[in-house]
């Protein structure tokens, strides 16, 4: 997002103050022009009546309604008086057409497809079912609404800013008369986050009034916003590298490029590519020279943001064995809340593989009319049909990345159901489910994602080993015996308590259907005995799993030989049995002894998470990440609790100086209440790079707070190492309250100035919130 992102708490641009932000233009941004000649857009404006569907017997008919300002949609109950809600347009990730999620599924008797539509949000929101009246009211808003965020996603970074002091505009002008009073503006400051005192507030107002009517309008409120968002930390910067103190020449901005951002490549193309890109003045451009507009703009650009553009897109080898990556991956994919009573779903799947997962987990039981179940067995959680997850999995798995999906299959079936699992599974992922080795031969080592783009994998039980198939040796007998290997027992080894627990763990032959065993190919699931045990006997197709605890374990008696037997063959490590509450461990433990399937509840937000999205967040957001070298190869004996004695060890300093936050959101929501803002930065990495440095925390100012405060980090396996940016507003009484993060590998970072494009607590981006920060990285 962050390319597209607002310009951070940005002057308002010298364009803007021609007089051409007309009052129109301030409430409807520009988007009026396109209505024009748009029916459905037309249509929405005037409103409609659609049923809310929740569930079969909660069918409520609300009316919907586009605001003006094209960005808000707006619904109420028919009945006087009842409070209305909104959303907006960049709330929402897509629109599915039919009966496309469960809600809809279960009344598809009721109502036909061509008049329902789901609207699915960002983030961990519930998802919107809705009825037209007909099939034509259906299209008109289904067409309107990919309109609507088209038009969003083309925004230019001035049509963005437009629109949001548009925004702020509309929310502080409260009688609607298309201009603002000083108690207008004071209220806005409330809102905007800023504690500025009475007098300086009306020094401003005075300053921008220039019709001294006692009011702003349009283009005053725009030079008020202007003065408002001084970047007096930017400009210090500007006027350091600029020889006349105006502008930046291009040799200026050369040396800018080579001293502070440390660009390597040809620096003379870079500056002029900048200048042509970001610098709205013509006659600037004419000069080969940027202004300080074109300046901040460059900085709150993808370019001039943390993140390194170039590893935005796959940029690694994806021809090496699976063995050799990161993958991310799910832990009880269909539930979308608790482990006790939480609601199952098929939305987990379509979520998570949305969202670049490559492992998803299955737990099937016998069902009702021959059709197994899916569900967290012994538990109240709800009961999904194991044929709707196979769809939503073979519809999902390759919109989001072309690589290798894996289904970990947990088995309680009976015989008669598994088979009826290996029929849905062939039946409908056809030719994607992958069912014998990639050339039909017997294989020596595992394929790579390159080799099994577009295939799913099964991961689960096999009688006997992929050899046999090769060499003659087929079962004759349409089943076999292995022992039980179960999620259930292994967690209820770590809390040994109920006789009941003691008697299922025992039960240890399970019968296997010939069918269900010969749709697993590279992924085999084993019980682990030992490392030694595997060394000498394990095959490369097998995959253990271990719970955390379990893992933990393994990793301080025996890390070096953990990296080791990662280095050939897969590892799964899944939370313990004592999250009920769906937390997650910190992933970063695991992947430090090269664990490659290190499943996490994609449905709770937090640290773990935001490890997880921060890792995958590169290469394309494909799934998979390439281990280090020195994890992938099986001599180089890497042990994560001794980094030191790594063949080639060299570790860094990093030096982040925070300077500056801009425009954070308001976390409480009491109108008074401003936020004090800190920032707190954390490394994950090896046991001996795990720290967290914190600035001190700026009162009562989260618009543009300013700290200057400069962190030092040494971190002694940087290709392993992870970092967080966490903003807090501190609370001297009780635990500071979250308002914003970033995450990503150390690896990914650009040098030099940049800007933070906050995240909420969802991952999901919050613009224009932004830090504004110096980085160094040094041998």
């Amino acid at each position: 997002m962050d390319g597209k992102c607002f310009i951070s708490g940005f002057s308002v641009l010298f364009w803007c103050l021609d007089g051409r932000v007309k009052r129109q233009r301030m409430a409807s941004t520009g988007s009026g022009l396109r209505i024009q000649g748009d029916d459905n857009l037309q249509s929405m404006l005037v409103g409609t009546v659609m049923r809310k569907i929740k569930s079969r017997t909660w069918k409520k008919q609300r009316y919907f309604k586009l605001q003006d300002d094209c960005m808000t949609i707006w619904y109420k109950s028919k009945k006087a008086g009842n409070a209305h809600s909104t959303f907006s347009v960049s709330d929402v990730e897509a629109i599915r057409e039919g009966h496309q999620s469960e809600v809809l599924l279960s009344i598809a008797d009721e109502f036909p497809a061509d008049r329902c539509f789901t609207l699915v949000f960002r983030g961990r929101r519930g998802n919107l079912d809705l009825v037209a009246e007909s099939a034509e009211e259906a299209q008109s808003w289904i067409k309107g609404m990919r309109k609507l965020m088209e038009n969003l996603e083309n925004m230019g970074e001035r049509e963005k800013l437009d629109q949001w002091i548009g925004d702020w505009f509309k929310k502080a002008d409260k009688n609607n008369d298309g201009r603002m009073n000083f108690k207008e503006v004071q209220d806005l400051l409330k809102m905007m986050n800023v504690d500025m005192n009475e007098h300086h507030a009306h020094r401003l107002f005075t300053m921008a009034d220039k019709s001294q009517s006692g009011t702003l309008e349009d283009d005053e409120f725009v030079l008020f916003y202007k003065m408002l968002t001084q970047r007096e930390d930017v400009l210090r910067v500007f006027q350091e590298y600029s020889s006349d103190g105006q502008k930046l020449s291009q040799g200026d901005l050369e040396d800018f490029l080579r001293e502070e951002q440390l660009e390597g490549e040809d620096i003379r193309e870079s500056a002029k590519q900048l200048i042509e890109r970001y610098e709205p003045s013509d006659a600037a451009k004419v000069l080969n020279a940027m202004t300080f507009d074109g300046f901040l703009m460059y900085l709150g650009s993808s370019e001039g943001s943390i993140f390194n553009p170039k590893r935005k897109s796959v940029y690694q080898d994806m021809s090496q064995p699976l063995c050799n990556y990161f993958i991310s991956s799910s832990h009880n994919t269909y539930l979308m809340e608790d482990q006790l009573r939480g609601q199952s779903s098929v939305e987990g799947y379509i979520r998570a593989l949305n969202r670049g997962c490559r492992c998803v987990e299955v737990d099937c039981w016998d069902g009702a009319n021959g059709e197994p179940i899916v569900y967290h067995g012994h538990t109240f959680t709800s009961k999904i049909l194991f044929k709707d997850v196979v769809s939503a999995v073979g519809n999902y798995a390759f919109k989001v990345s072309e690589y290798p999906v894996i289904l970990s299959i947990e088995n309680h079936c009976g015989v008669e159901q598994q088979r009826v699992m290996a029929q849905h599974l062939n039946h409908i992922l056809g030719d994607k489910l992958l069912k014998s080795t990639l050339d039909g031969k017997a294989p020596i080592g595992l394929p790579s994602p390159e080799d099994l783009r577009g295939k799913i994998l099964l991961k689960a039980k096999k009688i006997g080993g992929l050899e046999e198939s090769f060499n003659g040796v087929v079962e004759d007998s349409l089943t076999g015996e292995i022992s039980e290997e179960d999620e259930a027992a292994e967690i209820d080894e770590d809390n040994l308590h109920t006789e009941s627990v003691r008697r299922r763990v025992k039960k240890s032959k399970q019968r296997l259907s010939k069918e269900l065993s010969d749709c697993v190919v590279y992924c085999k699931s084993v019980h682990f005995s030992s490392f030694k045990h595997s060394r000498i006997h394990s095959k490369f197709y097998e995959v253990a799993s271990f719970t955390e605890s379990k893992a933990r374990k393994h990793l301080r008696e025996a890390g070096a030989e953990f990296v080791h037997h990662n280095s050939r063959q897969l590892t799964r490590v899944y939370p313990t049995g004592f999250r009920t509450d769906s937390s997650n461990f910190n992933p970063q433990e695991m992947w430090n002894a090269g664990c490659q399937i290190v499943a996490l509840n994609f449905q709770t937000a937090g640290e773990g998470m935001d490890l997880n999205d921060g890792l995958f967040s590169q290469n394309g957001r494909c799934g998979f990440v390439l281990k280090p070298s020195f994890m992938r190869e099986a001599e180089k004996r890497f042990d994560p609790e001794m980094p030191q004695k790594q063949d080639g060890y060299g570790p860094v300093v990093l030096t982040i100086q925070v300077i500056s936050g801009q425009q954070l959101p308001k976390v409480n929501i009491k109108e008074d209440s401003i936020v004090d803002p800190l920032v707190r930065v954390e490394i994950h990495g090896v046991p001996m790079d795990q720290a967290k440095q914190e600035t001190r925390y700026i009162e009562n100012n989260g618009f543009n707070p300013v700290w200057y405060d400069t962190l030092r980090f040494t971190i002694h396996t940087p290709e392993l190492a992870m970092v967080r940016f966490v903003v807090e507003d501190y609370d001297k009484t009780s635990k500071n309250d979250f308002v914003g993060q970033y995450t990503l590998p150390l690896s990914c970072m650009q040098q030099g100035y940049r800007h933070i494009h906050l995240l909420s607590k969802d991952g999901t981006s919050i613009p224009p919130s932004s830090l504004f920060v110096h980085i160094r990285i040094t041998e």
